[in-house]
């Protein structure tokens, strides 16, 4: 006798069908938060070296010198807590004023030489040639070795008193003596040094250079634009956000330059404080005079500086920096 259909047993396809009880929402919930803790639990613990390693050398330093720079610390007898002290001397200091100016004059000509050139040899590389990788690699090796110790003790030889560019100098009248020992024109030898290391940034604006349409170029041309106009036009609006990019890390990167400096000039920024960079003097400060406060202090004003560099400059992008698909106005 057949069961009737009041009392027949729901069959599989009904319970699917059905829609989820309250247990079951509740159920599902559970397992979709474990999962979703077990995903996090995981990726914390491959951040975890990475944290640790933030905390321990980038920001605990960051916190023990800004504390630094309101003390008379010194490296060896100790300090105690002086307030802003630190902040108003070093206005006082003639020397904050010298490696202010240095700086800042390095700035001014390494950067714009540097991406003037770079986007040159850029625009000359993204062409099709026979052996162009070659060229590649050629113009981008000095970039690999030029802020080393060896390569900056090379640089200075070259430019110290008798040395090759006072040969080939000496054959237009140049009378010796070389960039190192003259203070007028010793910083340049550190311009001719970062601008000898273009490479990074050419391989950025090479990217650039090879994602602006070709049809934009073509329709210019068909309308009678000329190169510079193409240029003008076309190219220059259309690397907009590479250069913007550019200049940020260049002008960042030339506000921390150290190395090469101190090689060449030493402590004191020879000759006649010309090469006195404001981290040459920080180092000087905090590792030769052993005045870690005030060498703080020194410190958390570039700090200061280059964010206030940095927050003009992308307040600037705003209306200088075309990003494709976008209502720029």
């Amino acid at each position: 006798m057949s069961a009737s259909p009041s009392t027949a047993a729901p069959s599989e396809a009904d319970e699917a069908g059905a829609p989820p009880t309250r247990g079951n929402r509740g159920a599902a919930k559970r397992r979709s938060s474990a999962i979703r803790g077990g995903e996090r639990f995981a990726g914390y613990t491959f951040m975890l070296p990475w944290i640790i390693g933030t905390a321990v050398f980038t920001i605990g330093p960051m916190v023990w010198s800004l504390y630094l720079s309101f003390t008379d610390y010194h490296l060896i007898r100790g300090g105690d807590w002086i307030g802003l002290d630190n902040y108003t001397a070093m206005f006082d200091d003639p020397m904050f004023a010298r490696a202010v100016r240095v700086t800042l004059m390095y700035v001014v000509f390494a950067v714009p030489i540097k991406l003037a050139a770079s986007l040159a040899v850029a625009m000359l590389l993204v062409q099709r040639r026979r052996g162009i990788g070659f060229y590649r690699a050629a113009f981008y090796m000095p970039s690999l070795i030029a802020m080393s110790v060896g390569i900056a003790i090379v640089w200075k030889a070259l430019f110290a008193n008798g040395g090759p560019q006072d040969q080939f100098m000496s054959w237009f009248g140049w009378e010796g003596g070389g960039f190192i020992g003259n203070p007028s024109v010793s910083i340049l030898m550190l311009v001719l040094l970062s601008v000898w290391t273009f490479g990074a940034p050419m391989v950025i604006f090479m990217a650039g250079l090879l994602q602006v349409p070709g049809e934009l170029y073509e329709a210019a041309e068909v309308d009678g634009a000329g190169k510079w106009h193409r240029f003008v036009k076309i190219t220059l609006p259309m690397l907009s956000p590479v250069i913007f990019f550019n200049v940020l890390m260049e002008t960042v990167g030339a506000f921390q330059l150290f190395g090469p400096a101190y090689i060449i000039g030493g402590e004191a920024g020879a000759p006649a404080w010309s090469t006195l960079f404001y981290t040459v003097r920080i180092y000087s400060l905090a590792f030769i005079d052993l005045r870690m406060g005030y060498a703080s202090a020194w410190a958390w004003v570039l700090v200061l500086a280059v964010g206030v560099v940095t927050l003009i400059m992308f307040r600037a992008a705003k209306s200088l920096v075309y990003y494709a698909g976008e209502d720029n106005r």
